[in-house]
């Protein structure tokens, strides 16, 4: 009578059959360090560093690699690489397309790492933790980590003038306030700094006391309101080199001009909406969601099932714009379809729970804003600017 006996399955070793050589950038101010998986060389990755921002040091470590793997197995492969989204932006990526290497921009929060409290962290883990996502990525392993879609150097730029704009805004609030809070320790209230005739009612300020305002408070009043004027006339200069860039993105789009089509829509929201999103391609509402970080987040195990709220993992000044925007189309557009979604909500609850269900709001509008520039849907209940005159 013969026995069978279950062997032992041994653990999955390393694919290396995929026909190329799998690198990770590491990269740091000082350093970049580089792990490569090669075919011929077993299971081992090695490690090399160049300077960083050595960009030729780079591209001829990868030419060594090639040549070592070429010499074990007498063939040529191709190069592939990963990086972690950063501070180094999309350069090192760009210039890898250039000279004919693959490469791949990962979101490193999509990165599974371990749970332990006290968790080992160093460059050469991190490294080689990239070239195993990278394999489990190119093997087409679903959810095992987040590829960026790298913008154009043209839509990087666009960008800039509304992310600018709003650095600018929040350096003109402080201004404001420090102007505010020196003269309230004076007993001084009611002044506006952003009125235009902000100098000569300076002069004609009193204190609490009756006294004329102290010669070096009024000079470093004057010194802030300086600054003032000037990011005044920078926001405008600004806010007209955006209106070009909107009119000349109608041109070759009509998301720009249907989003202005809608009452409570203005050239800020629809340029923040345009280039920090529409201009992207989504397959779904759920990628639209989650793009903007309001995707909820279940948590479920065993009997427990409930939401933790979304997930605020994408584009944060996006998804503050339509927190504000959801609550323009409630003024706006109150006869909406998702006015009286939100009026009826919070009812149900007995008038609470606003914030919750406006960031809801925000997601409902989102969803509905992308249909409508991608697929002509129209938005229940909405006004257009033509319409309301």
């Amino acid at each position: 009578m013969s026995i069978i006996v279950n062997k032992t399955v041994e653990p999955a070793t390393i694919r290396t059959d995929l026909g190329a050589i799998f690198v990770s950038l590491e990269l740091s101010r000082s350093l970049w360090l580089i792990t490569s998986l090669s075919p011929g060389a077993g299971e081992k990755m090695s490690k090399h560093s160049v300077l960083g921002g050595d960009l030729t040091g780079l591209f001829e470590r990868l030419k060594g690699l090639q040549e070592k793997a070429q010499t074990r197995t007498g063939q040529k492969y191709p190069v592939v690489v990963i990086q972690e989204a950063g501070l180094d932006g999309f350069w090192i990526h760009r210039a890898l397309l250039t000279e004919g290497i693959e490469s791949h921009v990962v979101d490193p929060a999509s990165i599974a790492t371990s749970r332990r409290r006290r968790r080992a962290k160093t460059d050469k883990i991190d490294g080689e933790a990239l070239v195993r996502a990278l394999l489990a990525y190119k093997r087409g392993e679903p959810r095992v980590c987040a590829m960026v879609r790298v913008p154009t150097p043209e839509e990087e730029d666009r960008r800039r003038l509304s992310r600018e704009r709003k650095a600018l805004t929040n350096e003109r609030v402080r201004h404001v306030n420090r102007i505010k809070g020196l003269l309230f320790g004076q007993g001084v209230s009611g002044y506006e700094p952003l009125r235009r005739d902000r100098r000569q009612r300076l002069e004609e300020l009193r204190t609490g006391d009756n006294r004329i305002l102290p010669a070096h408070l009024k000079a470093q009043i004057g010194r802030e309101l300086d600054r003032l004027e000037l990011l005044l006339d920078q926001i405008k200069k600004v806010e007209g080199e955006r209106a070009e860039v909107v009119a000349s993105i109608q041109t070759i789009s009509p998301v720009p001009g249907l989003l202005l089509g809608l009452k409570g829509i203005g050239e800020e929201f629809a340029s923040i909406l345009w280039l920090e999103c529409l201009y992207r391609h989504f397959d779904n509402r759920r990628q639209v969601a989650a793009y903007a970080g309001l995707a909820p987040t279940p948590w479920q195990s065993g009997s427990t099932d409930h939401e933790q709220g979304v997930s605020k993992s994408g584009n944060p000044r996006l998804r503050t714009m339509l927190i504000q925007l959801a609550w323009l189309w409630l003024r706006h557009q109150p006869d909406s379809a998702l006015a009286q979604w939100f009026r009826e909500r919070i009812k149900a609850n007995g008038g609470r729970l606003k914030k919750t269900t406006i960031v809801a709001l925000a997601r409902k509008l989102l969803v509905a804003l992308w249909k409508y520039v991608t697929a002509g849907v129209v938005i229940e209940g909405a006004v257009t600017n033509t319409a309301s005159r």
